[in-house]
């Protein structure tokens, strides 16, 4: 039997699994009924309250992370090919995943296994943050779509409603836009190139700690 005696790292320690990026483990942080936006904090791998959420903005999916990826300088060029606006860099996270389920998850601080079906390439403030949008493995109703062309268009657009406005303030210009949404193969570019940024991080935080000693 294969097991850690510890708990797992939700970022480093999670395997994104053997059948990525068609299938993966994706990290769920916050689900449709949570009143607060919960994240990943770095460091100590537990979850923290980021904010109240905004509003009357409700996540529109479960909603977290895949583990081992990063959005750094590949995500970003690969975003500036489908975006006529500047991009500086990616913003730095893992890559973000909405995962479609007819089931009532009552919580975060799970993984689950999901089929990535398309995204968003969301610019926030000049930087890269695409949103994978995935399907929960298994799902009677959401496992019969493919492709994020073939979802409802009601749904893409609560996509495209939640993260155009869930950082802005009344009365202030949005600081978000969605330059492209993409289906499943270009979903798969962006999954694969999130794993390469994050093999890059580890190369050069290894390569520092190595210098520091």
């Amino acid at each position: 039997m294969n097991f850690s005696q510890n708990k797992a790292h939700p970022w480093h320690g999670i395997e994104i699994g053997p059948d990525a990026p068609g299938e993966l483990t994706a990290f769920i942080e916050i689900v449709p009924s949570d009143t607060v936006k919960y994240e990943i904090d770095k460091a100590s791998g537990f979850l923290k309250i980021d904010r109240p959420q905004q509003y009357s903005n409700v996540v529109p999916a479960n909603y977290g992370f895949v583990p081992r990826t990063f959005c750094g300088e590949r995500i970003a060029a690969l975003a500036r090919m489908r975006s006529a606006t500047a991009i500086t860099k990616g913003d730095g996270d893992p890559l973000d995943i909405l995962v479609l389920s007819e089931h009532h998850i009552p919580r975060g601080d799970i993984i689950l296994k999901a089929r990535p079906i398309g995204g968003l390439c969301l610019i926030d403030g000049g930087e890269a943050d695409d949103k994978i949008v995935a399907v929960l493995k298994g799902d009677k109703v959401f496992g019969q779509f493919n492709d994020i062309a073939d979802l409802p268009d009601g749904i893409v657009e609560r996509f495209r409603h939640y993260f155009l406005t869930y950082k802005t303030i009344p009365g202030e210009e949005g600081r978000c836009q969605i330059s492209s949404i993409y289906g499943q193969e270009v979903s798969y570019e962006v999954i694969k190139t999130a794993s390469a940024d994050y093999a890059d991080l580890i190369s050069s935080e290894g390569a520092r700690s190595s210098e520091d000693r």
